[in-house]
């Protein structure tokens, strides 16, 4: 089974598809997590982020792992594990970027494909929309920007930002993630809209596995 679960920043895609992968037993694949190992490989081989040949030849030439259970996902680039540093300011900053590179998100696509066809719960931007168009399930997470924001700030202990800074970084992804030429973040025509606006985790949770057996039932 394959559930892809698009939507913008902070709409709660990480939590609820690790939730949904641990209680279907399902691979969880953080997509966001891959274009952020990327994005650090461009930092540290001090790429010009404006070189998207170089960019590109480097998203083809490195190894991305995801490993471990949902809860406790390690991310492995060539090897070496970058959980902790994909999450820094300059990585976030920089795999805006990158990921706007069509050849960069080519070479994801690829890899997820590679990775969610023994039946995964995929999370990111384009899942329902490019990567896997004939998902079984594809849900668009959502939630009113200021409240995106707030949590963003609260999962976020080691930022400097403020809430106000971190609401008009998220409007701006937003606007970038929905206007790039290449894949740009939309909702499928199939896809189940779930609003979070003033939802519990639990409640959108449960909502979305109704969802899910609805769907089952009726194939």
């Amino acid at each position: 089974m394959i559930i892809a679960i698009d939507g913008p920043s902070g709409s709660g895609k990480s939590t609820l598809g690790r939730l949904l992968a641990r209680a279907l037993n399902l691979l969880y694949i953080d997509t966001g997590s891959m274009y952020r190992a990327v994005a650090l490989a461009v930092i540290d081989a001090q790429l010009d982020p404006g070189d998207t040949e170089a960019v590109t030849a480097l998203a083809n030439r490195i190894e991305i792992d995801l490993e471990g259970d949902p809860d406790s996902l390690s991310v492995l680039l060539n090897g070496r594990d970058v959980t902790d540093q994909i999450r820094s300011d300059t990585v976030t900053d920089m795999s805006s970027v990158i990921s706007t590179i069509p050849g960069v998100r080519r070479a994801m696509v690829e890899r997820q494909r590679a990775m969610g066809r023994r039946g995964a719960v995929l999370n990111g931007r384009d899942i329902g929309t490019v990567v896997f168009p004939d998902a079984d399930v594809k849900f668009f997470l959502t939630a009113v920007p200021e409240e995106r924001a707030e949590r963003r700030f609260k999962e976020d202990h080691t930022a400097s930002a403020t809430l106000a800074e971190t609401l008009a970084e998220m409007i701006e992804r937003d606007r970038r993630d929905s206007t790039r030429a290449d894949s740009p973040l939309k909702v499928a025509d199939d896809a189940i809209v779930v609003d979070s606006t003033g939802k519990t985790i639990e409640e959108v949770f449960a909502q979305m596995m109704e969802s899910i057996s609805n769907v089952h039932r009726h194939h």
